[in-house]
């Protein structure tokens, strides 16, 4: 793969929609690339992930706007605008959206493909917004999560942090 210089401008970045969310991709990667994958996440308050872990990838965060409770390992960690976290591949963790207001966090893997788990499990944003009735329904979601997340290195190990 040939590196080059990439700029995205604001509001210039592919859109998905999944989890309830919106990913803004503002560095993309092949799913087996070596690079870095960034995008911009928003998403709603009470989102939360189950307790997973990811095979290949190191994730790493950085704290907008908003507030999140992030369990990494055996630490529960309450983050808000400013904080930066670093998880090393492997590492179980999972987070939950804190508060009444979405948060915004903008979200660096390496390898960067991990990034296009969420095109696979979501759907393409018709705006850089939340989606609304027009996203995907858990129903819908959860089970393409089950079918795709193993290919990505993905192994969900126990439930959400709590509200």
């Amino acid at each position: 793969m040939t590196e080059h210089v990439v700029v995205t401008r604001p509001g210039g970045g592919r859109g998905t929609w999944a989890m309830g969310s919106l990913f803004e991709h503002l560095l993309e990667a092949p799913r087996d690339a070596v690079g870095l994958g960034v995008a911009l996440v928003t998403q709603p308050p009470g989102i939360a992930t189950p307790l997973h872990r990811h095979t290949r990838e190191a994730e790493a965060f950085y704290l907008l706007e908003g507030r999140m409770s992030y369990r990494a390992g055996e630490e529960t960690h309450d983050l808000d605008a400013g904080c930066f976290m670093y998880l090393p591949a492997g590492i179980p963790h999972a987070f939950r959206i804190r508060g009444e207001a979405p948060a915004r966090f903008l979200a660096l893997t390496a390898p960067g493909g991990l990034l296009n788990l969420y095109d696979e499990v979501g759907i393409p944003a018709t705006e850089l917004r939340l989606p609304g009735a027009d996203g995907l329904t858990p129903e819908v979601e959860i089970p393409r999560w089950a079918e795709v997340g193993p290919r990505y290195g993905l192994e969900v190990l126990g439930p959400p942090i709590p509200e």
